[in-house]
């Protein structure tokens, strides 16, 4: 299919509304090009899916996952798909993003800078 997927662009522009805590976080210290000038959308659609965070430029996802996420098939299935088409995915829970800031945005540079 071809274009925007409508159903999928409401579903992503209500996400950005209603962000985790965790989310929130993280967003405000990787927007507006905080990291060695790398610009990030959130919730970005990419083949079906709603991401968290994306750099475009960089093929790279960031999730913020919370315990509902711990070991799920669908999320592997989901990973391999978007690697499969060139993407990186990085994956942090929540409480590291909250508890743990400082050194979720170093391994975000680190694999930026690869």
């Amino acid at each position: 299919m071809r274009g925007r997927n409508e159903k999928t662009v409401r579903i992503a522009r209500r996400l950005r509304v209603n962000q985790t805590d965790a989310e929130t976080v993280l967003w405000n210290r990787i927007r507006n090009r905080q990291i060695d000038g790398h610009k990030f959308v959130r919730q970005e659609p990419i083949l079906g899916y709603i991401c968290d965070f994306v750099c475009r430029e960089r093929r790279l996802i960031i999730e913020v996952d919370g315990g509902q996420h711990n070991e799920s098939a669908t999320d592997a299935i989901r990973d391999r798909r978007l690697i499969d088409e060139g993407y990186r995915v990085l994956r942090f829970w929540n409480n590291d993003v909250l508890g743990n800031t400082e050194g979720v945005l170093t391994m975000i540079q680190i694999e930026l800078s690869m």
